[in-house]
Order: C-alpha cells, then sequence, then structure tokens
C-alpha cells in the first residue's frame, strides 16, 4: 500500500516538472545579459528574442525629485514590456543594464547649460553610443530591439531614432525608440482645476512627480506640498520661466501631486507603449507613425532651444578636440 502510494507521488511530482519545464519553454524567459555567459546568449533564439535597452539621463528635476527621475521610470517599463513580451509563446526578453546617459536637460529650455543634477553628454555621443550598440547586436544576429528612453528632449529622440534607422537599414532588423515613436495618445487626467495652476508642464510638475511619487514614493520629500507653481501656458512662458532668476528647476505645480494620480498616468503610459512593442512584434509597420523629433519642428520656440543647444555641443566638442591637439592626442584613436 505504501509502495503504491510512494509510485503514484513520484509519478505526479514528474508530471509537475515536466509540465513546468514545457511551460518555461512556451511562455520564454526574461534574460539578463549582465548575468550570463557566452554560451547562453549565444544559444538564445533571434528569431524570438526582443533585446531591451532600457536608458535614463542624469537630468536636474528640482528640490524635489530626484536626477534619476526618468531612470526608475525607464527600469518599471522595462520591467512591464519584459514580461509582456515572454507571454507570447517562445519568445524571450534580454535586458542590458541601464545606459545613465541622455541629451538636453530641461535646463536647456533656459539656457542655463550648467545646471546642479544634470550630467548629459553630447547629440553626437548619445547617437555613437547607441548605434555601436546597435552595430554589436545587429552583428550577432538580434532583430529586434527596443530602446526604452523616456526623456522630452526632441534632439535626445532624433539620436535614438536615427540609430534605429542605421539598424534598420544596415541589419535589416528593428529597433524602436518607443517613447519617440509612441508619445501621441496620452490621456488627461488632471481636472480643470489642476490644469490651470499645473499649466504646460513638460518636467517635474504635477504629471511627472505624481509617477515618481507611485514609482519610488521614498524619494520625495513632504516638503513638495509647498512648492511655488511655475505656471506656464506654452513653450514661449516656459522660455521666460526657466530663464528667471532663481528658477528652482521645474515647471508647473508639484505640490498637486499624488500617488493616486501617478499609478493612473503610469498604466495608461505603460500600456501605450507595452501596446506599441507587442505590435511590432506582431508584423506592424511603426516607421509610419510620427515621430516625437519630428513632431516637435513645427514648433519654432523648440526648435530655437535646440539649435542653442546643438551650438553648445560643438563648442564643447572643439574645446575637447583643441585639448587633445595640445597633448598629441588627436590621432590617438
Amino acid at each position: 500500500m505504501k509502495e503504491t502510494k510512494l509510485r503514484s507521488q513520484l509519478f505526479a511530482v514528474t508530471v509537475c516538472l515536466i509540465w513546468l519545464c514545457v511551460e518555461s519553454q512556451a511562455l520564454g524567459q526574461i534574460h539578463y545579459v549582465a548575468q550570463m555567459t557566452t554560451d547562453q546568449i549565444s544559444a538564445l533564439d533571434r528569431s524570438k528574442t526582443a533585446v531591451i535597452l532600457p536608458g535614463g539621463i542624469l537630468e536636474q528635476h528640482g528640490p524635489y525629485l530626484p536626477s534619476f527621475s526618468d531612470g526608475y521610470m525607464n527600469e518599471r517599463l522595462t520591467e512591464d514590456l519584459a514580461k509582456a513580451i515572454v507571454e507570447r509563446p517562445g519568445w524571450n526578453a534580454l535586458i542590458f543594464p541601464l545606459i545613465p546617459l541622455g541629451h538636453g536637460g530641461a535646463n536647456e529650455i533656459g539656457r542655463k547649460y550648467s545646471f546642479s543634477g544634470s550630467y548629459t553628454v553630447r547629440f553626437t555621443t548619445l547617437r555613437a553610443v547607441f548605434m555601436d550598440l546597435a552595430t554589436e547586436l545587429g552583428e550577432q544576429g538580434f532583430r529586434w530591439i527596443f530602446v526604452v528612453h523616456l526623456h522630452g528632449a526632441p534632439n535626445h529622440n532624433r539620436a535614438l531614432d536615427q540609430a534605429g534607422d542605421y539598424f534598420h537599414d544596415t541589419f535589416g532588423g528593428d529597433m524602436v525608440n518607443l517613447w519617440g515613436t509612441g508619445f501621441l495618445g496620452g490621456q488627461e487626467f488632471r481636472t480643470d482645476q489642476e490644469r490651470i495652476e499645473d499649466g504646460f508642464s513638460v518636467h517635474a510638475g504635477m504629471s511627472e512627480t505624481s509617477r515618481i511619487m507611485y514609482l519610488r514614493p521614498d524619494l520625495v520629500p513632504a516638503s513638495v506640498g509647498q512648492a511655488q507653481p511655475q505656471t506656464a501656458g506654452n513653450w514661449d512662458e516656459l522660455v521666460r520661466v526657466a530663464r528667471s532668476d532663481g528658477w528652482p528647476g521645474y515647471f508647473g505645480s508639484p505640490r498637486l501631486a499624488s500617488a493616486a494620480h501617478g499609478a493612473r498616468e503610469w498604466k495608461a503610459l505603460s500600456t501605450r507603449l507595452v501596446d506599441l512593442a507587442i505590435r511590432v512584434l506582431e508584423g506592424y509597420d511603426y516607421r509610419n507613425l510620427q515621430r516625437y523629433g519630428d513632431f516637435m519642428k513645427g514648433n519654432p520656440t523648440n526648435v530655437e532651444i535646440g539649435r542653442d543647444a546643438l551650438e553648445r555641443d560643438r563648442k564643447l566638442e572643439r574645446k575637447q578636440r583643441d585639448w587633445l591637439i595640445k597633448a598629441g592626442l588627436e590621432d590617438d584613436r
């Protein structure tokens, strides 16, 4: 009797292990490239592996949010996306370590190029980094790449878009800057009164502060409740606010923020971008969508901001090149 019962239990365990193995293969897996060996990476099916490149600009967000605010959102979106990818039969997600580089902090709106908390790179540097990664991945046979980099500077997005175009044209795969491609369709969750006080807020206002309250409440001080509004109604007014003496580094009214508001916004944002990524894997031609970087070319004030920023880039490049020449290193490549 005991022997029969033991056999039955062993059979049940065996069936369970087989089922778990089959289920794991069917659902795919989330992999972290930093933890993998050469053999493990080589074994991945390139036709059903989506690479995720998360970014995170170090950018000042005023006195109430951390400089890595974008990075915390990108980390969460990467998790949301990876989970959605592996729910598709046989698909794997390969996650890279977060790249803490970006171009164009919001302080550039006011031509305040040196601002505590912003540590950015030149447009050409950012583009080169992602083109180099695109080359490595393309030459290793990967064909699906998603760049997760929720930063709103148009030049920043153009750099990522151009790296994606290079990957597509050179290797025949898809490298999608998710935010730059799926920016349209955002929902409005503010009340009429909140919209009046928060205004046209593109950085560290009610919305972004709410998202960080939801994702990382430990990093938002209680003093945010006393934040003085920095309200603007359009791009021209944003420039006026940003160029004022003593500008604190944010727009809008972060005092209105709440974790509940952030949860609503995050669910809508994440769902929109994750759905776009899954549609791409199913064959959707995302290249027909309008890009954020191109869309912003229709705003003269923003075009001027971007032009000034690129001119500063050129000055920095000349400064660095002059030093290399003086040090006898200009050909040391």
